[in-house]
């Protein structure tokens, strides 16, 4: 369980479910990958990296704030993570609120390096992980894209 029976969830909203003071990258997610995304975050703090897992549970609206701060505070590093066809969706939504705010005087530009995660080919038969770790929506996938975006060089400490 990630929320207890008392949580509340404001159409619009969405929840860091895990955060740090220094977070390297963010992973957006919604539904089951939220769950992916959490063991991937356990992963990869087990290496040093430091990850905030936002779920993403209100895609229209959606809370383009708290996607904004997150790529304002891990140097625009985002890995989006959707268990559905790339087109639409959470990636699209993502895009949509960086979209908006470039056409804004008072907002400055930022770099963005966004990875988006989905479904790319037609899915089979499967149990719900085999079916994960076939489209690359796994925590697997979510590690390997988060440390494409956060290269260390070699030898450096976390």
């Amino acid at each position: 369980l990630i929320y207890g029976a008392d949580e509340t969830f404001p159409i619009g909203g969405s929840k860091a479910v895990r955060r740090s003071a220094h977070d390297d990258a963010a992973i957006i997610a919604a539904g089951i990958t939220v769950h992916e995304a959490l063991e991937a975050y356990e992963r990869l703090k087990a290496d040093g990296i430091a990850v905030r897992v936002i779920d993403a549970y209100s895609v229209k609206p959606f809370d383009v704030e708290a996607v904004r701060l997150a790529a304002a505070d891990t140097d625009g590093k985002l890995v989006v993570v959707e268990d559905h066809w790339a087109e639409g969706g959470l990636g699209a939504a993502v895009l949509d609120a960086f979209a908006q705010e470039a056409g804004r005087a008072d907002c400055e530009a930022r770099p963005l390096r966004l990875v988006k995660l989905a479904v790319r080919d037609m899915p089979g038969s499967g149990t719900p992980e085999e079916l994960m770790r076939a489209a690359g929506i796994d925590a697997d996938a979510i590690v390997a894209a988060v440390k494409t975006l956060v290269r260390r060089p070699a030898g450096a400490g976390a």
